[in-house]
C-alpha cells in the first residue's frame, strides 16, 4: 500500500512539477511577448525625490547609489489610448475623452486613480500583478533620460538665495509643447529599450511626496502626503492624484507636465512557483 501511494504520489508531483518547471525556466517577458522589458538589478544613482530642509532651510534630497531588491519587468512604451478604452469598455477605468485617430498614442489626461484602476484590470486579466513603478525604479529604468536637478551651490546660510536658486532654475527650463501625444517611438529609445521615456508625456509613479527634516545627520519625514503623486518625464515633478490635465493645475513647484500617462511594472511569478514545489516536496516527505 505504501508502494502505492508513493508511486501515486510521484505520478502526481510530475503531473505539477513540469509546468512548474515551465514556468520558472520560461523567458523573461519580451518586447515580442507583451512589451516589457526585462532590466537586470545593478547599482544605479538617485537623488531622493520630494522636499528636503536641514536647520530650517531647504536643501536638495541626498543623491545615493541604490540597487533594486530584485530585477525589474517595465511595460517598454507607454499605455495607449485603445488598451486604456478595453478596460474602460468593460467597466473597470473611469472613462475620459480620447481623441480619434489617438488610439495607438499613448493615452494621456489620466490622473493616478485611473492608472491604479488599468493596473487592477490587467492583473485580473493576466493572473499577473501589474503595478504603477515607484519613482526609484522609473529613474533606474530611464537611465540617461532621467536627470539630476540639483540647484546651483548657493550660500547654506541664507536660505532666501536657495529660494531664489530653485525659482531661477524652474524659470529657466524650457515650457513642454502642450501639443497632442505623439506616436510610439517619437522621442527615441534609451539604452534600457525603453520608448519615449521624457518625451511630452510624463508617467505617475507610485511614490509619495514626502517632507523630509536632515538635521542631526539623519533622515527623518516630518510629512507624507499620498494626495500628491510623483511624476516623471523630462523632469520630475509632483502632482495631486485626482489630476488629469496639468495645465488646470496641481503642480506642487515647477513648470507643470504637457501630459499625464503612465507604464507598468509587470511583477514577476516566481514566488508563486517556489510555493507550488514546496508543497509538492511536502507531499513527499509525508509518504
Amino acid at each position: 500500500m505504501l508502494i502505492l501511494m508513493k508511486k501515486k504520489t510521484a505520478m502526481l508531483a510530475g503531473t505539477l512539477a513540469a509546468p512548474v518547471l515551465a514556468t520558472a525556466l520560461a523567458p523573461t517577458p519580451s518586447d515580442d511577448q507583451d512589451g516589457a522589458r526585462h532590466l537586470l538589478s545593478i547599482s544605479f544613482s538617485y537623488r531622493a525625490a520630494g522636499e528636503f530642509s536641514r536647520n530650517g532651510r531647504p536643501v536638495e534630497g541626498p543623491l545615493r547609489e541604490l540597487r533594486l531588491p530584485a530585477d525589474l519587468v517595465i511595460m517598454k512604451r507607454q499605455v495607449t489610448g485603445a488598451e486604456y478604452a478595453r478596460c474602460a469598455d468593460e467597466g473597470a477605468c473611469p472613462r475620459i475623452g480620447i481623441a480619434a485617430g489617438s488610439q495607438d498614442a499613448p493615452v494621456v489626461g489620466v490622473n493616478w486613480h485611473d492608472a491604479s484602476a488599468y493596473a487592477a484590470w490587467m492583473s485580473r486579466r493576466t493572473g499577473v500583478i501589474h503595478r504603477l513603478p515607484t519613482d526609484e525604479e522609473w529613474t533606474f529604468a530611464a537611465a540617461e533620460k532621467a536627470r539630476d536637478e540639483a540647484s546651483p551651490l548657493v550660500d547654506p546660510a541664507d536660505p532666501a538665495q536657495a529660494w531664489i536658486a530653485r525659482y531661477e532654475a524652474e524659470s529657466a527650463r524650457a515650457r513642454p509643447a502642450a501639443t497632442a501625444a505623439q506616436p510610439g517611438g517619437t522621442f527615441g529609445t534609451n539604452s534600457n529599450g525603453l520608448d519615449d521615456l521624457a518625451g511630452n508625456v510624463w508617467e505617475w509613479t507610485d511614490s509619495c511626496f514626502i517632507r523630509v527634516s536632515l538635521d542631526g545627520g539623519r533622515e527623518q519625514i516630518s510629512n507624507s502626503n499620498c494626495g500628491v503623486r510623483v511624476v516623471q518625464g523630462a523632469h520630475r515633478s509632483y502632482m495631486t492624484d485626482f489630476i488629469r490635465d496639468p495645465r488646470t493645475g496641481g503642480c506642487a513647484a515647477g513648470v507643470p507636465p504637457a501630459n499625464l500617462g503612465f507604464r507598468l511594472v509587470v511583477e514577476s511569478s516566481r514566488p508563486i512557483v517556489t510555493s507550488a514545489v514546496r508543497s509538492v516536496a511536502k507531499l513527499l516527505r509525508r509518504t
